[in-house]
């Protein structure tokens, strides 16, 4: 039992590790300043891929972009990675940025 035990600690502990290195490096490379200005057209391209509102996601996430120099990873949420780009509102209250 102390062998199944010590196992069952040491992937425990493999688990943990791979869980935070791996959302470490999630985080790494994100934030507000993370890109330069010339980056912002192709990460603004990966971000609106694939939504149907292509025009308005592009002319917004690349003013975004250029205030805050961040764009999150994925194609949708992941906001809270660029606080400036999730924290930006419209007059209305709404998210500015997609």
């Amino acid at each position: 039992m102390t062998i199944a035990k010590s196992v069952l600690i040491v992937f425990a502990l493999v688990a943990f590790t791979a869980t935070f290195v791996r959302s470490k490096t999630i985080m790494e490379g994100y934030g507000e300043g993370s890109l330069r200005p010339e980056q912002c057209p192709s990460e603004c391209d990966r971000r609106c891929s694939q939504t149907h509102h292509q025009k308005p996601c592009l002319q917004y996430c690349n003013q975004c972009c250029d205030k805050c120099l961040c764009v999150p990873p994925g194609f949708y949420g992941n906001k809270e990675l660029c606080p400036c780009y999730n924290d930006w509102t419209t007059q209305e209250g709404g998210t500015k940025c997609p």
